[in-house]
């Protein structure tokens, strides 16, 4: 069976992997006969949330990347660092604050972000192997990085807003707008993007916008 990389940030939208997105990757992978291999970075996440008051939170200490991100994956999930392009497929980003957190530091310093080596290592791999590369929501920013110091000028969404489609250009891509419903497909560079919560009003949008991706992706690696 065809393997796709899956890479995790957390768990939680607001300091993690968007979980309605990621398990719309799980799912849609499935149903295209394509196996998931889950990963996250094994790092100290850049920030705790309690998601119920949407304020840091104020007890428990700081949480593992890998660990949080294990809660979506049922335990199914690889250290970042040991996954190689030779293993897979094709590399799919969730999106969720964690991409923009963890993952780089996209969050804090814009276009100016840096992202984290193990991210950016796997992710090199995947572009010079010729393999594709998906990222969801706020995803794209953090490949745009990685896309922008390598002079790769792909076209990559974040949906419709000014502020952060004007920062990921900034980094040397083209954003194109695009609806939760439907996603972006980049033949020449083999990128793939869905703005997902970025512009989607439920569950129902996130479904059919990642599963418009995975069916690209699946096409695209046959």
């Amino acid at each position: 069976m065809r393997r796709v990389g899956v890479c995790l940030s957390g768990c939680g939208f607001l300091d993690g992997a968007e979980i309605h997105e990621s398990v719309a990757v799980l799912t849609a992978l499935d149903r295209a006969g394509l196996q998931a291999v889950c990963c996250a970075p094994n790092i100290a996440q850049a920030a705790v949330v309690n998601h119920w008051t949407r304020r840091p939170a104020q007890a428990g200490g700081p949480r593992n990347v890998l660990e949080e991100s294990a809660r979506i994956a049922r335990g199914d999930i690889r250290d970042l660092a040991e996954v190689r392009p030779e293993q897979l497929e094709a590399l799919v980003f969730p999106g969720g604050f964690g991409a923009a957190k963890n993952l780089c530091d996209f969050a804090d310093r814009g276009s100016d972000c840096k992202v984290h080596p193990a991210v950016e290592r796997l992710v090199g791999g995947m572009l010079d192997a010729g393999k594709p590369v998906a990222a969801i929501c706020i995803a794209p920013a953090m490949l745009a990085r990685i896309l922008g110091k390598r002079g790769i000028r792909a076209r990559l969404t974040i949906g419709n807003d000014p502020q952060t489609a004007a920062a990921i250009e900034r980094m040397g891509v083209t954003h194109v707008q695009c609806t939760a419903t439907d996603c972006v497909v980049d033949e020449e560079h083999r990128i793939l993007s869905t703005p997902a919560y970025m512009l989607a009003k439920g569950p129902a949008e996130v479904f059919q916008g990642v599963g418009r991706l995975v069916e690209a992706l699946a096409r695209m690696i046959g």
